[in-house]
């Protein structure tokens, strides 16, 4: 028997005597059968959140237990593919909007699949969950490792052979303890649920991203988490696909978390047609993306996020490296708040709901790096951007999500404002990998690679002593050495940390490019110190000097350009003369 509406509280519906009702379950509601799901029960009450919009819906129309918690469908088909925060694909559905109670299959149900079996897997044969059973090329640059779902252990009976399938097909026969199964070449799995593994493991290796200022200054691990506060016009979703369009993983997902429709809308449209740097081929063809805005419902939005980490998880099993960039977590929390005010719950700080801080904990513990069920290696990087009030980074969201992640990478109003991009702010972001980095960075790009980057950072941290100085008592009191050193953190600030996201050679910088520009603005500063120290050189002149500004247009040449011109500056420097 189904139960019954008896109140309802915008995306939050109270049913009455609905049968056999479980925390998290899913739901039908009403006579358009809109998607909700359990989150609360009381005695014979039970408190459902809606997916869809509920304008209309009356009191005492059906809801229907469907006895599942809200899953994912995974299988061949996410790659390229365009989800709400349910899991409806957008580019399959007609009109601009999805029309309420609308369903349709996650994965294209007609279209055909090129399967080729593992040599190893024979009837007969133990099956673990996590194993491989086959591949299937996705799109042209992801092969999807069809597995066993992780759940499921049993005695191969029958595996379809090498041959064209759609996903509803059946995969193999297998033997169970309880009963014969069949498996199809796709699988459900709860999204609140975190997919199992054998072991994490520490990563060494980093997540490059060609930005100078985070590759170079706050690193981060293959499998670390990080966080990018900033108000509003810093760039956040410039940085963000920028990230999407570099990041060294193999595997992208994008969860576009309640963001304005018009700015998501032309960012999906240029996505669509961005081409991979790495392949030559479409970004898109290794990215799957879940398009949740400010229009939809606040209940999907909530759900969006365990969505993407989900399907990030999914291919982690495969072995891939995936990057999950959530744009905004704030928007998120913002669900969450309205959710838990129309269930009366007690507020915490700001009007969020007090197990605010375990959920973001719970979002950011499913990143790493980890032996699989299968025993490939594989990581997810997370990545939340964050869009504090004001900019004000004190509000809750931001507080508890720095107590989860690695990395903070801080966007700053005033450097935004004076068109320095990207504005990471050095003064306030950290890392927590460096140490881990810098011994994979010394074997692979130079032994001194540490070295530079603690120099850099030294010099950047004194300018800021200099300039309070310069603030009270004027620059003329500074010694020579100290101007000298305001000279340096200019160039490191223009010439280094500045990126030009139009320029052909400088939008990207490998880790190379980054250490050999570093080694050449330190090592023209170590010489231009000398000679002030010698007193044979005055630091203002040097202002109007080329060198300088050829240092600052480092950037625009390519590796073999630096290292030329870095055999130069010994010379330069002693040609100059007052």
């Amino acid at each position: 028997m189904p139960g019954i509406i008896k109140r309802i509280a915008g995306p939050v519906v109270f049913v009455y005597g609905l049968e056999n009702p479980k925390k998290n379950y899913l739901v039908e509601i009403g006579e358009e059968k809109l998607l909700g799901e359990i989150i609360q029960l009381r005695g014979e009450t039970s408190v459902i959140q809606v997916y869809e919009e509920t304008s209309g819906l009356g009191i005492k129309e059906p809801v229907y237990n469907l006895n599942r918690p809200l899953t994912v469908r995974l299988g061949p088909g996410i790659m390229s593919t365009v989800y709400d925060g349910i899991q409806r694909p957008l580019n399959l559905l007609e009109g601009s909007f999805i029309g309420r109670g609308e369903k349709t299959s996650p994965l294209d149900v007609n279209r055909k699949w090129h399967f080729i079996p593992e040599l190893n897997v024979k009837t007969g044969s133990i099956l673990k969950g996590g194993e491989i059973l086959g591949r299937i090329q996705e799109t042209e640059s992801v092969e999807n490792r069809v597995m066993v779902p992780p759940n499921v252990h049993g005695v191969l009976k029958e595996i379809a052979p090498e041959g064209k399938y759609v996903v509803t097909d059946t995969l193999v026969h297998i033997e169970t303890q309880s009963k014969d199964q069949e498996l199809k070449f796709y699988h459900d799995w709860p999204v609140r649920q975190p997919r199992p593994f054998k072991s994490r493991i520490l990563s060494y290796k980093p997540f490059l991203t060609g930005q100078r200022i985070l590759d170079f200054l706050y690193p981060m691990v293959e499998g670390g988490s990080a966080m990018i506060p900033g108000g509003f016009g810093t760039g956040k979703t410039v940085l963000n696909r920028t990230l999407a369009k570099f990041a060294s993983t193999e595997i992208m997902q994008m969860t576009l978390c309640g963001e304005r429709g018009n700015e998501a809308a032309d960012a999906l449209q240029s996505f669509l047609k961005l081409t991979d740097p790495k392949t030559g081929r479409l970004m898109i063809d290794r990215t799957s993306i879940i398009a949740n805005t400010s229009n939809m419902p606040v209940a999907a939005r909530e759900a969006s996020i365990y969505m993407g980490i989900t399907i990030a998880e999914y291919y982690r099993d495969q072995g891939y490296s995936v990057s999950v960039l959530a744009d905004s977590t704030s928007r998120w929390a913002e669900a969450l708040r309205e959710i838990s005010g129309r269930l009366g719950e007690i507020p915490g700080e700001e009007g969020f709901p007090s197990y605010l801080p375990k959920l973001i904990g719970q979002f950011y513990e499913r990143s790493g790096r980890c032996v699989n069920l299968s025993g490939l290696e594989g990581s997810i990087t997370t990545i939340g951007a964050v869009s504090p009030q004001g900019g004000d980074f004190s509000e809750p969201v931001t507080q508890y999500t720095m107590r989860f992640t690695t990395s903070l990478w801080a966007l700053d109003t005033d450097l935004a404002r004076s068109r320095h991009f990207p504005a990471i702010s050095w003064r306030i972001s950290y890392s927590q990998n460096v140490k881990q980095i810098a011994e994979y960075l010394k074997k692979e790009v130079a032994p001194d690679w540490n070295e530079y980057r603690t120099e850099i950072a030294t010099i950047l941290q004194e300018e800021e002593e200099l300039e309070r100085i310069v603030r009270l008592v004027g620059k003329d009191t500074l010694s020579e050495k100290q101007k000298g050193l305001l000279l340096t953190a200019e160039l490191i600030r223009e010439g280094f940390l500045q990126q030009n996201a139009l320029s052909e050679e400088d939008a990207f910088s490998s880790a190379e490019k980054s250490y050999l520009m570093a080694k050449a603005i330190l090592e023209a500063h170590h010489l231009i110190e000398e000679r002030v120290e010698s007193e044979t050189l005055l630091v203002d002149p040097l202002y109007e000097e080329k060198l300088i500004e050829d240092i600052k247009r480092l950037k625009e040449l390519n590796i073999d350009g630096i290292r030329e011109f870095t055999k130069e500056i010994p010379s330069r420097v002693e040609e100059i003369g007052y």
